[in-house]
Order: C-alpha cells, then structure tokens, then sequence
C-alpha cells in the first residue's frame, strides 16, 4: 500500500483551508499515485474563536469538508482519511474523523476521546473540554484489505486505546495531529514511536505546522511514518507538503513472528 501524508497550514478561514487540501492532495495524486491519503487534525479550521468555531461546524453527513472529502476519494479513486473536522450535533461540538472508501462511500466516523486540556512549558493554556464533548467509541475500518485503526493527536498519550485497536486487529493506525511546538519538539516522534513498537503496527502521523490564532500558537509539523519495529520510514518538516511511503505488510508479519507480542498478553 502506497500512503501520502498531507502537512498543512490551517487558519481560521474555512474556504482557504479546503482550497489548501483540495491542492495538496491533487499534488501528492498527481506526483505518487497514493492508495491512501491522510489529512492533519482540524484541517477544515484552526482558531482559538469559539463562535468561529461553531460557524465552520458540519452536521453529518453533509456540509462542504464532508462533500469535499468524498468528491477527492470518487474523482481519485483513493481512500480518504479526513484527518478531523469539526462535527455539530445539537448544541455539541466534536472533533471528528470521517474516512471514505475509493468510490466515496464513507466508511468510518471517529469522535476523539482525549480533549487535550493543559498548560504547555511556555505558559499557553489550552482547554479543549471548553468547547468539544468527547468521543466514546474505539473505531477501526476496513480499507484496501486491511484493518486501519483511527485516532486523534492528544490520543496518543494513552496507550490503552492504540491497545483496544491492536487488540481489534489494526494493521495501521492513523493519528491527524495539531500538536503543539512546545510538546512536539520532545514529544511527538516519541510517541509515536513508542506506539508503533507497542502496537506492531504502521503509524501514520499528519501534522498542522506553523503558527495559526494572529501568530499566537504554534503547531509542530514533522508529520511521520513510523513502522512496525519503529523506524521512521518517512518525515516532512515545518511547510505544508506531503510526504508518501509504501506500507510493507510481508515485514509486518516478520516483526510480529519475532516478537510477538499479542500473544505473550496476560492482562
């Protein structure tokens, strides 16, 4: 399987950021035939606005990211890993992943679980609780035969669920992120890492990078490809891009006879 990474520069103008996807995904089409594409968490709008928030919202199915999503995976002919958008259900907000298969059926929704609540070592407080209720329901889908499991950035500090995905059979697990600079730069490839090597998957990690909120945040970029034995097998930096890798699933087997994990489980 052949993947593209999408690494983008969202800000609070909703049509610019779809514009932004729509461009990037077409180059990494048009550049390396992917199979499947990811995009970072929020990629649809990036803002610290409440009201502005709730105005770029969708109620699902519909709205313009979700008809955007499944016209790029129908027009492309690849699966689509929507990274997240932001999900209006009555008076809730969620941070949501919405996947489509290659005809553009959706085939998966994903509501983060972890809200990302905490003061980073520069003093920035960030209170996702204030504006997103959370996901209860551990997702995993299958796409182009094989068991791809979802999460969402501040997901990654919690290794029970990338357990409750291997544990449902995930090959691969996908993780959209905004993560901050502050935490990022020591942090985030641990992390996932760490989760590749725990789980014996494919980790696949697409980032925001760049500062966002009039220059007052700042996202980490650096998306990955982390396999199986936890190698970094593919890296963008700090600019929006794209960045694609082949998934070996022969040398996933390889890693998971010689150490296998799964079932040495006594807990």
């Amino acid at each position: 399987m052949k993947v593209s990474l999408i690494q983008m520069n969202s800000q609070e103008n909703k049509a610019a950021n779809l514009a932004q996807a729509k461009r990037l995904i077409e180059e990494a089409v048009a550049a390396d035939r992917p199979d499947l594409v990811l995009l970072p968490e929020m990629f649809t709008h990036l803002s610290e606005n409440r009201e502005a928030k709730k105005a770029a919202a969708e109620t699902l199915p519909g709205g313009e990211a979700w008809t955007l999503l499944r016209d790029l995976a129908r027009k492309h002919r690849i699966v689509v890993h929507g990274g997240s958008l932001l999900e209006a259900e009555g008076d809730k907000l969620y941070n949501t992943t919405c996947v489509f298969e290659r005809d553009g059926t959706e085939i998966a929704r994903y509501r983060k679980i972890h809200l990302f609540d905490v003061v980073t070592p520069d003093g920035k407080e960030y209170r996702e609780s204030a504006t997103f209720a959370r996901g209860g329901e551990v997702v995993t889908y299958q796409a182009e035969g094989r068991s791809i499991g979802a999460s969402i950035c501040y997901d990654v500090r919690f290794p029970e669920l990338y357990q409750a995905l291997a544990k449902k059979g995930a090959e691969i697990i996908m993780v959209p992120a905004a993560f901050t600079l502050q935490t990022g730069k020591d942090h985030w490839e641990v992390l996932l890492r760490a989760r590749a090597i725990e789980t014996e998957t494919y980790v696949l990690a697409a980032a925001q990078c760049g500062t966002y909120a009039n220059g007052n945040r700042t996202t980490y970029g650096h998306s990955l490809v982390v396999n199986p034995w936890g190698h970094v097998i593919a890296r963008a930096y700090d600019k929006p891009g794209f960045v694609t890798a082949r998934l070996d699933f022969a040398y996933q087997r390889d890693v998971r006879q010689m150490i296998p994990v799964q079932q040495h489980k006594v807990l």
